[in-house]
C-alpha cells in the first residue's frame, strides 16, 4: 500500500544530507506536498517540482516552529531529521558540543513533536512522525559520546511517545542508520552508503508499517548483536577504540 501516496510531508534539515533525500524520495513516492524546512533557505536546493515548499526553521527556536505552524496548518507525515554532531569523549570533549547536541537532537524533535501532534491528529487517520535517530542510540561510541547520548535519550523519548500516540492514531517511527556518505559524516573511514539509496529504503520500510528501522545491512548486524547481548556491541566498540584485536 502506498501510504505516503497523496500525504502532506514535513521534512526538517532537508537541505542537504539524508534530509533531501528524504525529500527526493518522497517525491518519487507521490506525495501530495513537502514542506522542507532548513535554518538558511540560502542553502536549500531546487528540487524542480511545485510539490516542496521550502520554510525557514531551526527546531530549537520555539518562535520559528509556531510560524512554520502557522503555514503548515495541512501536515499528515512529520519527519524529524534535523540533527547535529559533535566530536568528543566524555572525559575530554566540549561540554558545549554535547550541549548543543542534546539541544538539537533531542529537546529540538520534542519540541516539534509537541507543537505539530495537534495537527497531525486532526488532519488524517493515518498519520506519522518519523524520527531519525541513529544506530548510536544503541552504540556505546566515545569519540562522539555527546552526540551517541543525545540519540540515546531520543531514542527513549521515541518509544515513549509511541506509546502515548497510540490511542491517537498517530504511528511512530524511530529510524536509526548508522553513518552516511553526507557532508556530516566527510573524513570518516567507515564504508557508507549513499543518502539517496537509504532514503529510499526508510520509506519503503515507513510504508510496511515497520516501527524500529534499520536501514543498512552493516548496522542492522550491530542492532542484532545489541539484541542478543548489549556486551558484545559494548566490546566491538572497546576493542575499535582502543586499537585492539
Amino acid at each position: 500500500m502506498q501510504t505516503l501516496k497523496d500525504k502532506v510531508i514535513l521534512i526538517t534539515g532537508a537541505n542537504r544530507g539524508i534530509g533531501k533525500s528524504l525529500v527526493k524520495a518522497s517525491l518519487e513516492k507521490g506525495a501530495r506536498k513537502i514542506y522542507a524546512t532548513s535554518r538558511d533557505l540560502n542553502k536549500m536546493p531546487n528540487f524542480g517540482d511545485y510539490r516542496v515548499v521550502s520554510l525557514e526553521l531551526d527546531i530549537t527556536d520555539k518562535t520559528q516552529i509556531s510560524r512554520v505552524l502557522k503555514k503548515a496548518t495541512d501536515v499528515e507525515v512529520l519527519i524529524n531529521n534535523a540533527g547535529i554532531l559533535s566530536q568528543g569523549n566524555i572525559l575530554e570533549g566540549e561540554l558545549i558540543g554535547m550541549e548543543n547536541d542534546m539541544k538539537v537532537n533531542y529537546y529540538g524533535t520534542i519540541n516539534m513533536m509537541r507543537a505539530f501532534v495537534p495537527i497531525l491528529e486532526s488532519n488524517s487517520s493515518s498519520a506519522r512522525i518519523i524520527n531519525m535517530v541513529s544506530i548510536a542510540a544503541y552504540s556505546p561510541l566515545p569519540f562522539i559520546a555527546g552526540y551517541a547520548a543525545s540519540k540515546a535519550a531520543l531514542l527513549s523519548a521515541t518509544q515513549a511517545v509511541r506509546i502515548e500516540l497510540a490511542k491517537k492514531g498517530i504511528i511512530v517511527h524511530s529510524v536509526n542508520p548508522g553513518a552516511i556518505d553526507t557532508d556530516m559524516n566527510k573524513g570518516s573511514e567507515w564504508d557508507m552508503p549513499a543518502p539517496d539509496e537509504i532514503a529510499k529504503i526508510i520509506l519503503d520500510k515507513v510504508e510496511a508499517g515497520e516501527l524500529d528501522i534499520v536501514p543498512d545491512d552493516m548496522r542492522l548486524g550491530m542492532y542484532n548483536t545489541w539484541r542478543e547481548d548489549p556486551s558484545k556491541l559494548a566490546e566491538m566498540f572497546h576493542n575499535m577504540y582502543h586499537g585492539e584485536q
